[in-house]
């Protein structure tokens, strides 16, 4: 299945004789982006050997790649998608708002890097960041809740002192 560049904007998947239709066709011209896995990186359609003889093209264009490499289409492994890896991150927010600001601000980094690990297919990586997120926000709450146990303990013993020494 090929993805092809239009206009700054990733469009596929398609077929080798879809994507040879358009090319006939005029909807991509030779000098758009094309890539299909196992490709290493992105290639104009002229240059690329299976549609040289199907669209016609005697001299491949030069095109410039410019300064910001096209990215490879989402591939989520079977079973995968965004959401099917839990990110935590409304709970590091309500941890950050709420609790304890370092710790949730670290929860935080974590899930927001879940999803876009998970676009890449590292789903290792994006369990890994699921688990840190998770790991750091319940390390926020516990926090305040040892605070506040803490805090608690410190104003009984002070009312026990202030109610011993008396008037």
């Amino acid at each position: 299945m090929w993805y092809y560049s239009k206009n700054g904007m990733q469009l596929g998947p398609l077929s080798t004789e879809e994507l040879s239709g358009k090319a006939r066709g005029g909807e991509v011209s030779p000098s758009d982006l094309v890539w299909k896995e196992g490709m290493p990186d992105w290639k104009p359609l002229a240059q690329v050997p299976e549609f040289q003889s199907t669209g016609g093209f005697s001299n491949p264009p030069s095109v410039g790649m410019g300064s910001v490499p096209m990215q490879q289409p989402p591939m989520y492994p079977a079973g995968y998608a965004p959401g099917s890896v839990p990110n935590y991150l409304w709970q590091s927010i309500v941890v950050t708002v709420l609790c304890c600001l370092p710790f949730g601000v670290v929860s935080i980094v974590y899930a927001a890097k879940v999803d876009s690990l998970l676009i890449r297919g590292d789903i290792v990586g994006a369990t890994a960041a699921s688990q840190s997120a998770k790991n750091w926000a319940i390390v926020g709450v516990a926090s305040w809740a040892v605070g506040i146990g803490l805090y608690l303990i410190f104003m009984v013993f002070i009312a026990a002192g202030a109610a011993a020494s008396g008037p």
